[in-house]
């Protein structure tokens, strides 16, 4: 199997009920910075990123009860980790070389994210944690 070239980990995703309600503890409790909230039409969902030094949560809050990230909520009764996400240099390279060697993709072509481009490997090819990629805009 063909690996890819992954950079560091550039956050983990959380799904939560409500950013109001989650946000308290990631701001005073943990002494995290929370960034500007960040409505995601396509996907149904706001967003904020709750950061400190190197590290970045991302809180991820459904707006729709059909999106994907409502039914995976509804699904685990409870805010958990939703995945990982990994910055790569060549965001399409990475994802052809994944097609080339089997690797089962939920995104076969990067779309628009928060910080630049993304994608999402099936939770099934990773032993079942979701893992998306991002090529940042200023990278």
């Amino acid at each position: 199997m063909s690996t890819i070239e992954s950079g560091p980990l550039h956050h983990i995703g959380v799904v939560v009920p409500s950013l109001t309600e989650a946000i308290p503890f990631y701001r005073d409790t943990l002494g995290y910075t929370i960034g500007r909230q960040h409505f995601v039409a396509d996907q149904r969902v706001r967003v904020v990123f709750a950061t400190r030094g190197q590290s970045r949560v991302e809180l991820l809050e459904p707006t729709d009860s059909s999106s994907g990230i409502a039914r995976f909520l509804a699904d685990r009764g409870r805010a958990t980790m939703h995945h990982l996400c990994f910055e790569v240099d060549d965001l399409a390279a990475a994802l052809e070389r994944l097609v080339a060697s089997g690797v089962e993709l939920v995104d076969r072509a990067p779309r628009r994210g928060i910080d630049g481009l993304v994608a999402f490997l099936h939770p099934r090819a990773s032993g079942g944690v979701l893992v998306e990629l991002l090529q940042r805009s200023n990278a």
